[in-house]
């Protein structure tokens, strides 16, 4: 007679098939899904809090401003950085901090499963966001300029003459400009 091995041939348990097949992975990814959302809205950060922590970003962007900026990899690590850290009060330029006050807002919206900051300001009417809440966390994206701290006019008048009738440009003045022509290379002039 033939034997059977009978662990080849056991039974499977019917959790232990589902977990295995395509639709109970799919319902375990649907599950942990589902369980993310609710974490998520529970934990989206408050707007005084949000609004505290874009605050302490901002003055931290200015405090950040004065070290020298290579690309927008360094603005994203500064951003990372702010996360953990606060604004040191002793540092920060009041000047700058009083016109980034008189000249920008920064509103708080509120979404499902977060809540962003926008700056809103001359440059930017429409809002920028500097800002997402989300998971407890404040993660800024603020850069310095997007800040407006000086204003003035955008657009001067061109047509107007510029020197016309002013004693300080006439005693500086160097002379009068060489009589230049284009130059175009045509070869050897003297072959």
């Amino acid at each position: 007679m033939n034997q059977i091995n009978s662990d080849t041939y056991k039974k499977q348990n019917v959790l232990n098939e589902f977990f295995h097949s395509c639709l109970g992975r799919l319902t375990i990814l649907a599950i942990i899904a589902i369980i993310l959302l609710i974490v998520a809205i529970i934990t989206v950060p408050g707007r005084k809090i949000m609004g505290a922590l874009m605050e302490d970003n901002v003055r931290q962007c200015i405090i950040d401003n004065d070290s020298i900026r290579g690309d927008a990899l360094d603005t994203f690590f500064d951003n990372m950085s702010n996360i953990f850290t606060e604004a040191d009060s002793t540092q920060l330029n009041q000047e700058v901090y009083q016109a980034y006050k008189k000249y920008n807002t920064i509103r708080i919206y509120d979404h499902t499963l977060y809540r962003t900051a926008l700056l809103h300001n001359g440059m930017h009417p429409e809002g920028i966001r500097i800002g997402i809440g989300l998971f407890g966390i404040v993660i800024p994206t603020i850069d310095y300029s997007d800040l407006v701290i000086t204003i003035g006019p955008v657009r001067g008048n061109y047509n107007e003459k510029l020197l016309e009738g002013s004693s300080t440009i006439l005693e500086d003045d160097p002379g009068e400009n060489p009589n230049i022509k284009p130059y175009h290379y045509l070869g050897d002039p003297e072959n």
